[in-house]
């Protein structure tokens, strides 16, 4: 499984506060099967992380030699969006095009298509962080419907698939996958015991592997390698998702 969402980078944002929790979150993934955890830290208005900073945390978990591969990215909020291209590239998932764009988690910006589009303008690719969560979207689904025929991927979060984040998230990941507006889910871990990885509960969850697999791994992997990923698997007919 590769996991492109979590805050493994010790002192930057929310996330783990020194090398030893980086650690320690390392090896809950590993033993998840997680091979790739991209280290995604906060980039916004209260942890105004730089590409620098990112670089050197990211340098230091690397030489504390984790037991899975830790590759660089950001969490970027849509006020960002528009830092200079080269900064922009620097957040990049794995040091591809492809950027991980935080969804607020109040209220849906009436732009957030145009914002998005004008990313792909300049030659990045988007992955929305957790729409789910999103009181807005939880109403209306469909509000994806736009971003997703433009070209955004759609990431869900592990604890929302599996209900660990309560009923309204975990009902709106399973539209979003029924609708197919959702493309990959990763954990967006904090530390081993806050917002655990659990990636390995989603995709039980599921209760269809194919799909699951192309979830956690086939699209982050696509995402990784910059390349299309494969069809997405028929979903099969299910009595339930969620206990």
């Amino acid at each position: 499984m590769i996991d492109l969402h979590s805050h493994v980078l010790p002192g930057l944002d929310d996330g783990v506060r020194t090398i030893d929790e980086a650690l320690a979150l390392c090896a809950a993934a590993a033993g998840e099967g997680v091979e790739v955890l991209a280290a995604t830290p906060h980039v916004r208005h209260d942890y105004p992380t730089t590409p620098a900073q990112m670089e050197e945390a990211l340098a230091a978990v690397r030489a504390a030699d984790p037991p899975v591969q830790v590759v660089s990215g950001g969490e970027l909020d849509l006020a960002e969006l528009d830092r200079p291209n080269d900064e922009l590239a620097r957040f990049g998932l794995g040091g591809t095009r492809w950027l991980l764009v935080e969804t607020p988690y109040w209220g849906w910006p009436l732009d957030i298509t145009e914002r998005l589009s004008r990313l792909r303008l300049q030659g990045f690719g988007v992955v929305l962080a957790h729409p789910e969560r999103n009181a807005d979207v939880q109403e209306r689904p469909e509000l994806l419907d736009p971003l997703v025929a433009d070209g955004t991927l759609v990431q869900l979060t592990a604890a929302s698939v599996d209900g660990r984040l309560g009923t309204r998230p975990a009902r709106c990941a399973r539209a979003l996958i029924d609708r197919g507006l959702a493309h990959l889910i990763a954990s967006d871990a904090h530390a081993p015991d806050v917002r655990a990885v659990g990636l390995r509960a989603a995709f039980a969850s599921l209760h269809d592997e194919e799909l699951a697999r192309w979830l956690v791994d086939d699209v982050p992997r696509s995402i990784l390698h910059d390349v299309e990923p494969p069809p997405r698997p028929v979903i099969r007919p299910r009595r339930r998702w969620f206990r």
